[in-house]
């Protein structure tokens, strides 16, 4: 969950996030001593009053200031497609939850079981309980187990959506008339908040997306209560 003036981003709770600030952290340092290197040159070429004529005309600076940067590019290009290619593999997932967007409230299907399907709507300000986030409440939220790898289908049904939990690492566009998949495993139980990251009209505010992550005992619990109510 974010805070007010937080700098970085949200705690992990799945493998693939936990990549993406490890691969954030490693980017970040070598921007800083580019950074640090190019405002030293700076400093020291408004500074100094020395001419060196070496410098004037070197061809091993030209060699070394061509090679370096694509050194540095592949030390972050490597790094990256790999994170690129685990965001994108989907092996054997063990829950598979389709997520529609409408315009303004989200719906959610478990399509292993026939008969679990809800709406998800933003609770309103007045309708709040002490302890609940403004604009990111819901009054139905999506439940998953936790160490397992779910399989989120993502579409929309009238206009552009795009479905994002930033504590589990996962975006994904929501087109109408298409079917786009992404998958993470939560790493440990909590309640993830995001919202639609496409702007999609008037309210799109106010779609807010939770998703509940339990152990699975919890979650066989809440799968049967369901049933039952169907």
């Amino acid at each position: 969950m974010a805070h007010p003036s937080q700098l970085g981003f949200q705690d992990a709770a799945s493998p693939v996030m936990e990549e993406l600030l490890h691969f954030h952290d490693h980017a970040l340092m070598i921007v800083f001593l580019i950074s640090t290197l190019v405002l030293y040159i700076i400093v020291a070429m408004v500074s100094t009053k020395l001419t060196n004529m070496y410098i004037l005309d070197s061809q091993e600076i030209e060699i070394i200031w061509t090679i370096l940067p694509a050194i540095i590019l592949i030390l972050i290009a490597l790094p990256s497609l790999r994170i690129l290619y685990l965001m994108d593999e989907i092996n054997n997932p063990h829950l598979t939850v389709k997520a529609i967007g409408h315009q303004w409230y989200w719906s959610y299907e478990y399509t292993d079981y026939q008969e679990i399907a809800f709406d998800s709507y933003m609770v309103p300000t007045q309708d709040l309980n002490p302890g609940q986030f403004r604009l990111l409440e819901v009054d139905h939220r999506m439940i998953v187990p936790t160490e397992a790898p779910v399989r989120v289908l993502v579409t929309a049904e009238d206009v552009l959506h795009s479905w994002a939990v930033p504590a589990l690492g996962v975006k994904m566009d929501a087109v109408p008339g298409r079917l786009n998949q992404t998958a993470f495993i939560a790493s440990r139980p909590g309640v993830f908040y995001g919202q639609c990251s496409e702007i999609c009209g008037a309210n799109h505010s106010f779609m807010p997306i939770v998703v509940e992550a339990v152990p699975l005992k919890y979650f066989q619990d809440w799968s049967t209560l369901m049933l039952e109510d169907a």
